[in-house]
């Protein structure tokens, strides 16, 4: 027997059930925590008890803040620096640009094919002279850099100076009377002053980096010499090994590279310590200290192996080069290398931090854009200051000392950084701005960071760090770790967020503890992926603030 039910018992009955539901659905909605409430989960661990925290999440579809912990103070940023100045280097110079390194004559080239007077390398600017170039002219990067103890990238890293080489030799040059000179006009060997340098100078010739790789695997059995080759192999460098395999229980341990410069320009590396027995195979790496100098080598070098041979081999005396430059023509070029487009050298710059490339861009902004090569870094300087005047920033809450994140005069309020990042999403240059960012969990300096989780994948960010030796306590203190870019949520809203964290000892192994510091910035970046925001309106706070 069916029991009749009126319309309106019927709507009756919805109602209370959706009344039910909704009790339902804000009691499960309690039960996630709210964005707030899981960023202070992060920032109130122990280990960050006397740390100061500056954080901000900004709606980019709303264009409101929607998080904000002491947003407007000013926080050491550390290589999140280098968001600002590559892109500055982007918006001045175009994704398409591309470095043009050519090779000149100085004289003419007889019926013999000998050429009378020097050849001469222009050097552009192009920090990717080097095996990073593939063949479908995109440059490869490791996550892990070679210049931070990383492994070096397979293949030949004085490629293109060998290409150059063969294209002179293609040319009919057999002997050139005269030498072979780098001409680094653009931007001469300076070498980086301030914190962190690590022997780093910077140059328009940039060379495998300006690195040489030591790359270095203990004997077969103790007292056995540790057995090191250098990437490149050249005669600028010669070795002096003192390093023995040790017991298996013992520590490596290894010196950093003593390195003296002889008078025609090669230099003496003296290593000491030692490798464990059936240890890992160790990669050091280390600045040459005059780029210029290791180029002219290399290039000298590769053209004798494509039968060029150089009677002058001695070190170059010149640093003016005003009397070569009416050589620079169309008829006396002997080679050239174009490199891949800037867009493929920001994505290194940014996925591995790599320092040296973003020392160099003011230099390369005033000499480049600002046409001041005299004046160059404060030129290049001038140029980002009117990028981001242009843009409507508000300058006060930012201060730059240098293109990598290495000075202390480098300041960032959280705030500044959120309304950078907003105006980046709204160029039409955005999207190779935002594919140049390490992705959390995959790729770059994020992808060993909250691996497997919901947010990986969706975190799109630069990462920071900038540490001191602390000599009273004989620990590490960790002045910066830091984390800015963009996170495209579960439900596709687009958020820009600056997370900085300054100021905390890190008492432990330094390495673990600088991950642990980052994996707690990628779950603040990533807390935004799926919380529920606060819908009283954005949280701002100054209680971290000591």
């Amino acid at each position: 027997m069916r029991v009749g039910v009126s319309s309106s018992a019927f709507l009756r009955s919805c109602f209370a059930g959706v009344v039910v539901l909704a009790v339902i659905a804000r009691g499960s909605a309690q039960t996630t925590p709210l964005l707030a409430d899981r960023i202070q989960r992060v920032i109130r661990r122990p280990e960050f008890a006397h740390a100061l925290f500056g954080i901000e999440f900004y709606a980019l579809d709303t264009g409101k803040v929607v998080y904000s912990l002491n947003g407007q103070q000013l926080f050491v940023p550390a290589s999140t620096t280098k968001l600002i100045t590559e892109g500055t280097l982007l918006a001045s110079l175009g994704a398409d640009y591309r470095f043009r390194t050519r090779i000149y004559r100085t004289g003419p080239v007889d019926s013999a094919g000998r050429l009378d007077g020097d050849l001469v390398l222009v050097a552009s600017g192009d920090p990717n002279l080097s095996n990073r170039i593939q063949a479908d002219d995109t440059l490869a990067f490791s996550n892990h850099d070679h210049s931070y103890n990383g492994p070096a990238l397979s293949g030949d890293p004085l490629v293109v100076i060998r290409q150059l080489a063969d294209e002179v030799a293609a040319k009919g040059i057999r002997q050139v009377e005269g030498r072979v000179l780098v001409d680094t006009s653009l931007l001469p060997d300076t070498p980086w002053l301030g914190e962190g340098g690590g022997g780093l100078v910077f140059s328009s010739i940039v060379v495998n980096d300006n690195l040489i790789d030591l790359v270095m695997t203990p004997g077969t059995r103790v007292h056995d010499p540790v057995i090191v080759h250098s990437s490149p192999q050249t005669s600028y460098v010669k070795l002096t090994d003192h390093l023995t395999t040790l017991d298996a229980d013992a520590p490596a341990n290894l010196s950093p590279p003593r390195i003296r410069a002889d008078q025609d320009g090669t230099i003496v590396v003296t290593l000491d310590g030692g490798l464990p027995l059936g240890s890992r195979t160790r990669f050091v790496p280390f600045f040459v200290p005059a780029p210029k100098r290791f180029a002219e080598i290399v290039l000298r070098e590769a053209l004798e192996r494509a039968g060029v041979r150089v009677k002058i081999t001695t070190s170059s005396a010149a640093n003016d080069f005003l009397s070569y430059k009416s050589s620079y023509t169309t008829t006396n070029q002997v080679a050239e290398h174009v490199s891949p487009p800037l867009a493929e050298e920001i994505k290194v710059t940014l996925k591995v931090s790599q320092n040296l490339h973003a020392f160099m861009v003011p230099y390369l902004l005033g000499a480049l854009v600002a046409k001041d090569t005299a004046n160059s870094e404060l030129a290049g300087f001038g140029v980002e200051r009117r990028f981001l005047q242009d843009a409507k920033l508000d300058l006060d809450g930012v201060s730059l000392g240098d293109g990598a994140g290495g000075s202390w005069a480098n300041l960032f309020s959280p705030h500044f950084m959120c309304d950078y990042l907003a105006y980046w999403a709204t160029r039409p240059d955005f999207p190779v701005f935002l594919k140049t960012l390490p992705v959390l969990g995959q790729d770059g300096t994020l992808a060993d960071t909250q691996i497997g989780t919901p947010a990986a994948g969706h975190v799109f960010a630069k990462t920071g760090e900038f540490d001191s030796e602390d000599k009273l306590n004989g620990k590490v203190m960790m002045n910066a770790r830091t984390l800015a870019g963009y996170v495209i949520t579960a439900d596709h809203k687009r958020f820009a967020f600056a997370a900085y964290v300054n100021h905390v000892h890190m008492g432990r192994d330094p390495e673990v503890a600088a991950h642990e510091l980052l994996e707690a910035l990628g779950e603040i970046a990533a807390a935004v992926y799926d919380a529920p925001l606060d819908n009283r309106g954005p949280v701002e706070s100054n209680e971290n603030l000591k």
